[in-house]
């Protein structure tokens, strides 16, 4: 069982640092970052400086400017998942006359995902801009909690309007700011977070559908085999009988890049299914993630006018106004598919 138990603590370890990640985001000290400058200390000294620099340069790079590398990625992982389904999951389910109408349904998801998510690279996430400040401080009022009236943008020489932030990897302030997303190369705000939702949505459907059909077909693997009903030999010579050990065990020898595909596509679909729940509850409340931080406490802004969006707050924050946008469910959720639009005053 050494792929199976290695393929379970490689999974520990991923959620383990996922949880890490929710729990610290905001923070300016967090684990990651303690070890990480404890280990550049340690390496430095025996490290070559043009190793030290193309580290450092490959880091903000990835990072901290806008390029397509995850793109490329997302990419290159669905081209092998969608491989390995039609070139041997889609022919072994083909044998068990499982319909061309389910077997169609991952392809068609994937049209669906393929549309939204150019979407949400070629959108603009509504960028504030000197053409459009004017009337786009009129969108949203200011909460005096989390936005103030009078605070300007030290980058893009800007008067804020309330909800938005600057992302320092776009180099722009973007109104209804929610988070900048690598996968996509862009902001997500005003006008593309209905993309990213349902982006996310049909991410989750491709990899629980594939799931579902890969899962299918092992069992039926499994039951025409008569595994669950056989017996084998074991180290001391005694007869003891298939178990569920021993038929994953087969299942991985017989089939291995399919089981393997499997685990991945369980651990993608509960993971985006947790992050999908998590901005729905969002949508619902009518708040974005840059503000389910800063009410948490973990970032937020003073009173004070001149404060910035990145000074760390001490007091407790006040979770009494924290919904302060909401307007009802299904108002929240119009916002989101049908974006408030800036009205221009007309002058009398």
């Amino acid at each position: 069982m050494d792929f199976l138990t290695l393929f379970a603590i490689y999974v520990v370890v991923v959620l383990t640092c996922i949880v890490l990640v929710c729990k610290y985001s905001g923070r300016q000290q967090t684990p990651f970052s303690i070890i990480s400058n404890s280990i550049v200390k340690v390496v430095a000294p025996f490290t070559p400086k043009w190793l030290q620099r193309f580290s450092q340069w490959t880091m903000h790079r990835l990072f901290h400017q806008r390029n397509n590398m995850f793109i490329y990625l997302h990419i290159l992982l669905e081209v092998a998942v969608y491989a390995e389904f039609t070139y041997e999951v889609f022919a072994f389910c083909r044998e068990m006359d499982t319909t061309l109408t389910s077997l169609s349904v991952p392809y068609i998801l994937l049209a669906i995902k393929t549309y939204f998510f150019y979407l949400c690279i070629k959108r603009d996430p509504g960028a504030v801009t000197k053409k459009k400040v004017a009337v786009q401080l009129h969108v949203y009022p200011y909460d005096r909690r989390l936005f103030h009236p009078g605070v300007s943008c030290p980058t893009c020489q800007l008067v804020k309007p309330a909800r938005s932030k600057h992302c320092r990897v776009c180099n722009r302030c973007v109104q209804r700011f929610d988070h900048h997303c690598v996968w996509v190369n862009n902001c997500i705000g005003a006008q593309n977070t209905r993309y990213f939702l349902l982006y996310l949505f049909c991410v989750c459907a491709m990899a629980g559908d594939i799931a579902i059909l890969t899962g299918d077909m092992l069992i039926h693997a499994v039951l025409r085999s008569g595994l669950l009903s056989a017996s084998y030999i074991d180290e001391y010579g005694q007869q003891q009988p298939a178990g569920p050990l021993f038929v994953v065990q087969h299942l991985f020898l017989t089939f291995p890049r399919i089981v393997f595909m499997l685990g991945f596509l369980v651990f993608v679909f509960f993971l985006l299914a947790g992050y999908a729940l998590f901005h729905s509850f969002l949508a619902l409340v009518n708040q974005t993630s840059n503000e389910w931080y800063k009410s948490r406490g973990y970032v937020c802004q003073h009173c004070h006018p001149t404060a910035t969006e990145d000074h760390l707050c001490s007091p407790a924050p006040d979770h009494s106004k924290r919904y302060f946008y909401s307007k009802g469910l299904l108002r929240n959720l119009g916002e989101i598919f049908f974006p408030l639009q800036p009205v221009q005053k007309k002058d009398n």
